[in-house]
C-alpha cells in the first residue's frame, strides 16, 4: 500500500495586524518545505478571516489593545466566567470609537460563530500535525481554537510556539493544558523540521527523541525545565517566507473586503543592542523582552534581503513592505537600502530604528522607500534615558526627531510613562525638553509595563521593586488554578506606582497639548513646518510658527549662520570653537544661549543642536 502523504496545519489565531501575513507561519512553512519537499504544508491566517467578519475598523482597535483582545476569548475559553470578563472588558474599552459602542455580548456570539465555522471548514483528519503560532495578544484565542480542535480530533497532534512560549513552559503547564502535546521554545525552523521528520517515519510521539527546543510533558518530568534553544546558525539558510496561503484567503474574499495588504521581511533576528552579562542577566534596553525566543543577533546578507522584497513584492503583486527586525543590522544596512533603491521599485517601508541613525543613513532609508519609522526614543531626558539604558541622550532623540520631520518620515515614536525608579529629576528634564520638541510630530505615550524576562525584572531591587508577580489583569481571564501556576507574559510589581503616576502627570498633560499644537499648526493643506530656515547663503532666515501669536522671523548673518548650519548635528561647544576660531568663545557662548533661549537650539551639558527644519531638503 501506499504510504499516507504527511500534511501539517500551521495556524495564527487573532489578533495580529490584519493588513499583513504571518511571518512567523510565511517564514516556518517555507523552510519545511525545502527541508521536506514531500509534506504538504498549509498556513491558516485565521485572524484575516475574523478581522473581515468583524469588520477591519473594530478589528484592529481590539488587536491594539493587548487586554480587550485577550477578553474575548477568554469568554469563550471559560464560559462560566463570562461576567468576569465582561465587566473586564467594559472597564478597558471606555475608549475607543467602534469598542464603545459594541456590546460584549455581541461580539464574542460573533467571534464564536466564525470561529467555530472556520474550525468545522477544515478537514482535521487529514493532517498529522496542527502547530500554532502565538505571540502578544494570541493566548486566550489559540488555546479556544486547540480545545475545539481537540474536541472533535483527540488524537491529532498540537503544537504551540512563539514568543509568548519562550522559556514560560512551567512544571505544571501540561497538566493544565492537557489538550497541548508539545512546545516549540525558541526559534521555530530547526525543531519543527526535527519533528516533522520524526513524524514522517513514526506517525506519533511515541519514541520521540529529545530535540532541542521542542518540550514535551516527558522532558518536564524528566528535567523538570524547558529544554534550551535550537536555532539556525546562518539565517542565509532561510528561504523567502511563503504568503501564498493568506493572499488565497485574501482574494477568497468579498470584493469590499480585499486590500494591497504589506509584506512582513526581516533582516535579522535578535537585537545587537541587547546582549547576556557574565553573571547570566540580559544587558540591553532596560524594559525589553522580546528577544527571549533568539539567542544573540544574527543578519541576512544585503543581497538576500534585497532579493526577498524583490521576489515577494513581484510575486504577491505589492509594494508595502514592513521591517518586523527589532533592530536593524547596524553594519549592513547602508548597502541594503542602495541595493533596494537599485531595484526601481516605488516601494512603501515602515521600520524599527535607533535614534542613533544617522542622517545620511536616514536619507538613503527615504529614497529607497522608507515612509514610516518607530524610533526607540522612550524617553527625552537623558538621565532617564540611561536608568533605561538606552544608550543614548535627549539631545540625540531631538536630531533624529527633527531629521525625521525634514524628510517627511511619519515617526511613531513612544515615550514611556511611569518607569520604577524614575523621579523629579526625569520629569523636569522631560517637560524641558518637549519645550523644544513642539515642532516635530507629537510621541505617543505609554505606560510602563513589566515584561518577564526583561532587565527590570530580572533584577528588581535596582529599579526599587519589592515584589514580581502576574498582571492582576490575567486573574480576570484566567482561572485561579492557572494563575498561581504560570508565568504569563505581561507582569506587575509593587513598588512605587503612585508615586510615579503622581510625578508624570504634567508630562501626560504637556503632550495632550504637544498633540493639540502640532494638529491645528499642520491643518492647512501642505502646511509648512512650523520652525524652518531658508539659506540665503550670506546669510539665513528661521521662521517661526507659533499656535497662539504672529510668527517669529530671525535672521542671521555670517559666522552666526555658520555656526546654526554646523549644528545640523550636535556638536560641543569646544567642536564650534574650534572650528570657528576667527569668533570669540565669549561670543560664541553668548550666542548659543540666546539661541536656546529662543527654542532655535536645544542645549544640553554644552552641546547644541539647531533645531529649524531647512527648507531645501536634504
Amino acid at each position: 500500500m501506499q504510504k499516507k502523504k504527511f500534511k501539517l496545519i500551521l495556524i495564527s489565531t487573532p489578533w495580529p495586524l490584519y493588513n499583513r501575513p504571518s511571518i512567523q507561519l510565511g517564514a516556518l512553512k517555507a523552510y519545511l518545505q525545502t527541508q521536506h519537499p514531500d509534506v504538504d504544508v498549509h498556513a491558516d491566517h485565521a485572524f484575516l478571516k475574523i478581522a473581515a467578519t468583524l469588520g477591519y475598523r473594530l478589528y484592529q482597535e481590539i488587536s491594539e489593545r493587548t487586554w480587550l483582545a485577550e477578553a474575548v476569548y477568554a469568554a469563550l475559553l471559560y464560559p462560566q466566567r463570562t461576567e468576569v470578563v465582561k465587566k473586564f472588558f467594559k472597564r478597558h474599552a471606555k475608549s475607543g470609537a467602534h469598542i464603545g459602542k459594541t456590546r460584549f455580548s455581541d461580539l464574542t456570539a460573533v467571534v464564536k460563530k466564525t470561529t467555530d465555522a472556520l474550525i468545522d471548514d477544515i478537514a482535521w483528519q487529514k493532517y498529522q500535525l496542527a502547530g500554532f503560532s502565538v505571540s502578544l495578544c494570541q493566548l486566550t484565542s489559540a488555546l479556544y481554537f486547540i480545545k475545539r480542535i481537540k474536541q472533535r480530533y483527540p488524537h491529532l497532534i498540537i503544537a504551540i510556539g512563539g514568543s509568548t512560549f519562550s522559556g514560560a513552559t512551567g512544571p505544571r503547564f501540561f497538566d493544565l493544558f492537557a489538550d497541548v502535546d508539545l512546545v516549540v521554545n525558541g526559534e521555530g525552523e530547526l525543531p519543527f523540521s526535527r519533528l516533522v521528520g520524526h513524524l514522517k517515519a513514526s506517525a506519533g510521539l511515541a519514541g520521540l527523541p529529545p530535540i532541542e527546543g521542542v518540550v514535551t510533558a516527558a522532558t518536564v518530568k524528566s528535567s523538570g525545565a524547558p529544554t534550551r534553544h535550537r536555532q539556525m546558525k546562518n539565517l542565509k539558510d532561510l528561504p523567502p517566507p511563503d504568503y501564498e496561503d493568506y493572499f488565497r484567503l485574501l482574494k477568497s474574499l468579498a470584493p469590499p473586503k480585499r486590500f494591497f495588504p504589506t509584506l512582513a521581511v526581516e533582516t535579522s533576528r535578535g537585537c545587537w543592542w541587547q546582549r547576556p552579562t557574565k553573571a547570566g542577566n540580559t544587558k540591553g534596553c532596560a524594559f525589553c523582552n522580546l528577544n527571549l525566543q533568539w539567542q544573540g543577533y544574527r543578519t541576512k546578507d544585503p543581497g538576500q534581503v534585497a532579493g526577498e522584497i524583490d521576489h515577494l513584492t513581484s510575486t504577491y503583486q505589492t509594494l508595502a513592505v514592513s521591517f518586523v527586525d527589532n533592530v536593524l543590522p547596524k553594519r549592513d544596512s547602508k548597502e541594503i537600502f542602495n541595493k533596494l533603491i537599485g531595484l526601481q521599485k516605488d516601494l512603501r517601508m515602515f521600520s524599527e530604528i535607533r535614534a542613533t541613525t544617522p542622517r545620511p543613513e536616514l536619507n538613503l532609508m527615504a529614497r529607497a522607500g522608507m515612509q514610516e519609522v518607530q524610533i526607540g526614543i522612550e524617553a527625552l531626558a537623558t538621565s532617564l534615558l540611561a536608568k533605561l539604558n538606552k544608550g543614548t541622550t535627549a539631545i540625540q532623540n531631538l536630531e533624529i526627531m527633527r531629521d525625521c520631520e525634514t524628510l517627511g518620515l511619519i515617526n511613531y515614536a513612544n515615550l514611556i510613562l511611569h518607569f520604577p525608579g524614575s523621579d523629579e529629576q526625569d520629569v523636569a528634564e522631560t517637560l524641558r525638553s518637549l519645550e523644544f520638541a513642539l515642532p516635530y510630530r507629537p510621541l505617543k505615550a505609554v505606560g510602563f509595563w513589566l515584561g518577564l524576562g526583561s532587565p527590570v525584572w530580572q533584577n528588581p531591587g535596582a529599579y526599587g521593586i519589592k515584589a514580581v508577580f502576574n498582571h492582576p489583569n490575567w486573574g480576570c481571564l484566567f482561572p485561579k488554578k492557572i494563575t498561581t501556576s504560570l508565568r504569563f507574559m505581561i507582569q506587575a510589581y509593587r513598588g512605587d506606582l503612585g508615586y510615579q503616576r503622581g510625578i508624570w502627570r504634567p508630562v501626560e498633560k504637556a503632550l495632550k497639548q504637544w498633540q493639540q499644537a502640532y494638529s491645528e499648526l499642520n491643518s492647512r493643506p501642505k502646511p509648512s513646518p512650523s520652525l524652518y530656515f531658508r539659506d540665503g547663503r550670506e546669510f539665513l532666515i528661521i521662521r517661526q510658527r507659533r499656535l497662539r501669536g504672529e510668527t517669529l522671523n530671525h535672521r542671521l548673518v555670517g559666522t552666526s549662520r555658520q555656526i546654526y548650519l554646523y549644528c545640523q548635528h550636535h556638536r560641543s561647544v569646544n567642536r564650534i570653537r574650534d572650528r570657528f576660531p576667527a569668533f570669540a568663545e565669549d561670543k560664541i557662548v553668548a550666542f548659543l544661549k540666546m539661541m536656546a533661549a529662543k527654542k532655535l537650539m536645544f542645549d544640553e551639558k554644552g552641546r547644541y543642536l539647531s533645531l529649524a527644519i531647512p527648507v531645501k531638503r536634504f
